[in-house]
């Protein structure tokens, strides 16, 4: 079936959950008249309930059934689509399917993974079979990981704009107000419990390269580590800890680099930490927050002691008041150094929460990037990135939503 005779140019799939109502929300206050959207999920009444909350508009969207156990199912709503947004996780668990049914019928898919396994598993089971259809796999459209992505895409583009070669080093310092969701943490949990089970898993999640297309390619030059000590970071005075996503995030960033040659540059190293603050204050943030990450894993690692957790971290499906989401924010400060020995500075942020408000208007928009921004995209399909499936397109929308993107020389 081509483009022209799928009746829908957008499924949300999974618009029964908490972050796949909101992504419905955005798209019918947001999307075009002309975008075609239909609602997804497993329960036909928790679909018309949703929809009967939605604007005016949303109201005579079509609801499809489709469940990730009903193969079936899956392929009907895949080829009935020209672009799937699928808010369904832990993916690993859940996400397998979706993507063999989208890969399959040349549909293009985008989701909010922050999972290294699944789109390892992704990458080898149906990258060949979606670049065979045309279809583009994007994965991690949310805060996990397109400001990081975009962001470091953007520094790229405009130091080879300024004739200043490649990156060489790019550090970001991440702050927000804002939670994590029951979704991301239940997809760490799903992962902690893999890795648990399976030694050669262990190695994948530890490898730096771990997304690479082709890991014997990769440059030698090692990346930093993941979980640096707190430090007090540069000019800026500003204390800094692990960041709970730079394991992923950083992954998705190296993907990018190589899926376009490694045009970034073949020796960037590319490294993500959480700002805490200046100070004495900062400091105790620092490594309370360094501490607290590392007794969080620990406990997610050891059956007894994550029961407990369960009891206190946010649970799939729930999250903040609409008053919290609004209270929230991100940052995303870049520092890059290039191959000439210029510095380049990079800001990315927005308004809301951003593991809720601000990632429905990152997924809402790269779902309609696809699906009107075709002339626009690279000539790219298989298992994808943001910055490599997206790139400048998805920048423009996300200002135009309101989020900041800028780079410039330091």
């Amino acid at each position: 079936m081509n483009d022209a005779e799928r009746p829908y140019d957008v499924v949300v799939y999974g618009a029964t959950g908490y972050v796949g109502a909101l992504v419905a929300a955005y798209l019918a206050e947001h999307a075009p008249a002309e975008v075609r959207i239909a609602l997804a999920g497993r329960s036909a009444a928790k679909l018309e309930k949703v929809r009967a909350d939605l604007p005016e508009r949303a109201r005579s969207w079509p609801l499809l059934q489709a469940d990730s156990t009903d193969p079936a199912s899956l392929t009907a709503m895949a080829t009935a689509t020209r672009v799937l947004v699928t808010t369904v996780g832990p993916y690993a668990r859940y996400g397998l399917p979706v993507v063999e049914a989208c890969a399959r019928a040349g549909t293009d898919y985008v989701d909010l993974t922050g999972e290294v396994l699944f789109v390892r598993d992704v990458i080898d089971r149906f990258d060949a079979v979606a670049r065979s259809t045309g279809a583009r796999i994007v994965h991690s459209c949310g805060y996990d990981s397109i400001p990081s992505d975009l962001g470091v895409l953007l520094l790229h583009e405009q130091a080879a704009a300024d004739g200043a070669g490649e990156l060489t080093a790019v550090g970001l310092v991440a702050t927000v107000r804002g939670g994590f969701s029951g979704g991301t943490i239940d997809s760490m949990r799903a992962q902690v419990e893999a890795v648990g089970a399976d030694p050669a898993l262990r190695r994948v999640v530890a490898d730096r390269h771990a997304l690479s297309p082709d890991r014997a390619a990769e440059p030698t030059p090692s990346q930093p580590v993941d979980a640096p000590p707190p430090a007090r970071r540069g000019s800026r005075g500003m204390w800094t800890a692990p960041f709970v996503m730079a394991s992923y995030n950083t992954r998705i960033v190296r993907r990018s680099n190589a899926l376009q040659d490694w045009s970034y540059g073949r020796s960037m190293r590319y490294q993500e930490v959480m700002g805490t603050g200046r100070g004495p204050v900062g400091a105790l943030a620092a490594a309370g927050t360094t501490a607290g990450l590392g007794l969080v894993l620990a406990c997610m690692s050891f059956g007894p002691t994550r029961s407990l957790l369960d009891r206190v971290l946010p649970a799939p499906g729930t999250g903040p008041t609409p008053e919290e989401r609004e209270r929230g924010w991100f940052r995303m400060d870049l520092d890059a150094a290039t191959t000439s020995g210029r510095h380049y500075r990079g800001v990315v942020s927005g308004p809301g929460d951003p593991g809720y408000a601000a990632t429905a208007v990152m997924l809402g928009e790269s779902a309609l990037c696809l699906a009107l921004d075709g002339a626009r995209l690279p000539d790219r399909t298989g298992s994808l990135t943001p910055a490599s499936a997206m790139g400048t397109a998805l920048i423009d929308r996300l200002r135009a939503a309101g989020h900041t993107y800028t780079a410039g020389a330091a």
